[in-house]
């Protein structure tokens, strides 16, 4: 029997990772100065196909960045899923803009195109997209949408860095696109993230806002507010390393999901995502499943701890969070049920790079006894 504590993530960070860091250390490039940022920034650009790449110091700041560097007028909406991480509202709070929320579906769990339609409004200017956990978003009809409508895309790749749709990178089709390096991501620089896009104009105006808006001819005179979001060229180092390792960490990501599908895929008090829907694959950044109650995801989550088995809720959907609905959304009745329902009977289970076959064996059949499922897991 194996005993040992399985987490849901863990980064990983082998020799060639710490030799590039070291030299870069060794040669004093250690502050967001120098060659190693632009061979990094290069590197993505020509991974993602925009022509201009911008380093920032998380994928939060990287949003930040990419709402301001469109200028939209103040109170001016941006659709937004409701089942997403707070730093997509955060950003455009931030921005003095009005996010609209839009519920997702129970299937793939990304932003629903029928959703969106209904949501614009006069006042809409953009559209963020968020790829989110496996499935990427619609981002081709969501684009279409932007292009018919004269919106900004914004496109959040930030789970499905190297992932494609429809044979072409996640993060390539947004106006602004962003990215994060976190340590669970499929390449990681500890924090860290990048922004991605076409037009110089947003590219200058990246540069400038997450390099506190320095004066061109004067550089202590600052015209607009701007903010200190450098990534540092140690964390450059470790990021042109660990590009190299994108493809074979999103292959490994996606023997893992497999295998928990094709162990769990006959328990029918669980529903985890296929490796394919139609003609679109699952990355499994992170590998969820869904329970049909609350009562008994709690439950098989403290059994799964009890069994040494760590796991992580869904995303608390946007329209309840305490901050958004005292300031942004009042004593409105919305509702978004889909959302909500994933975020109760939802969370993921452990995914990470070095995890064995025998250990998801173990985890599924510790999933399946506490539902009495008898599994044929040899």
């Amino acid at each position: 029997m194996i005993k040992k504590f399985f987490p849901v993530s863990k980064p990983f960070v082998n020799n060639s990772d710490i030799k590039n860091v070291i030299a870069s250390m060794k040669l004093g490039w250690i502050s967001s100065s120098g060659p190693i940022i632009k061979k990094f920034e290069m590197k993505f650009s020509k991974i993602v196909k925009k022509k201009y790449s911008i380093t920032v110091t998380s994928g939060t700041a990287a949003l930040d960045v990419a709402v301001k560097s469109l200028n939209l007028e103040s109170n001016s909406e941006v659709l937004v899923p409701d089942f997403t991480i707070i730093s997509n509202l955060n950003s455009i709070l931030k921005n003095n803009l009005k996010p609209v929320l839009v519920d997702c579906d129970k299937i793939k769990w990304n932003m629903k195109v029928e959703d969106i339609k209904k949501k614009i409004t006069k006042k809409t200017k953009a559209i963020m997209a968020v790829h989110i956990y496996g499935f990427p978003c619609e981002i081709d009809k969501i684009k279409k949408i932007c292009a018919e409508k004269k919106l900004y895309l914004i496109e959040d790749a930030a789970e499905m860095l190297g992932h494609k749709y429809k044979g072409r990178k996640c993060g390539s089709f947004g106006d602004v696109s962003t990215f994060s390096f976190y340590a669970n991501k499929n390449m990681t620089t500890g924090e860290g993230g990048m922004i991605c896009t076409n037009s110089k104009k947003i590219y200058q105006n990246c540069y400038k806002y997450k390099n506190l808006s320095f004066g061109k001819k004067i550089r202590f005179k600052h015209d607009e507010l701007g903010w200190n979001y450098r990534m540092t060229s140690i964390q450059a180092a470790l990021g042109l390393s660990q590009i190299r390792k994108i493809n074979k960490n999103i292959s490994i990501k996606i023997k893992i999901g497999k295998i928990y599908y094709k162990y769990l895929k006959n328990n029918k008090n669980i529903y985890i995502q296929p490796p394919r829907i139609k003609n679109l694959d699952n990355s499994y950044w992170v590998v969820g499943i869904l329970n049909k109650s609350k009562t008994q995801k709690l439950k098989l989550q403290k059994f799964l701890k009890n069994n040494g088995i760590e796991t992580r809720d869904f995303f608390y959907p946007m329209h309840k969070q305490p901050l958004l609905k005292k300031h942004i959304f009042g004593k409105n009745n919305y509702k978004f049920p889909n959302s909500t329902f994933l975020s109760n009977n939802g969370f993921y289970l452990p995914s990470y790079y070095s995890l064995k076959e025998d250990e998801i064996k173990y985890i599924c059949r510790k999933i399946n006894s506490f539902y009495k499922f008898k599994d044929l897991i040899n």
